[in-house]
């Protein structure tokens, strides 16, 4: 039997002022990927940054607000 230990492959973090307020995990990349969208829409404005990261290679998949 396989288990997967962590809370998922994929972590979404929202950052306000530099503080991390809120955070998400999901094995699905599509599943993330859609949770980012979700959280740009509720959670995008100044002061904030959302990232998603692939917690297995360290990569940021992306991030908002996109860098210049």
């Amino acid at each position: 039997m396989t288990s997967n230990p962590g809370p998922g492959r994929y972590h979404l973090l929202l950052a306000v002022g530099g503080r991390p307020v809120q955070h998400g995990w999901w094995d699905s990349e599509a599943t993330a990927r859609r949770k980012f969208t979700a959280w740009v829409g509720d959670w995008g404005r100044t002061g904030a940054r959302i990232t998603l990261t692939d917690g297995e290679t360290g990569e940021t998949l992306t991030e908002w607000p996109a860098e210049a």
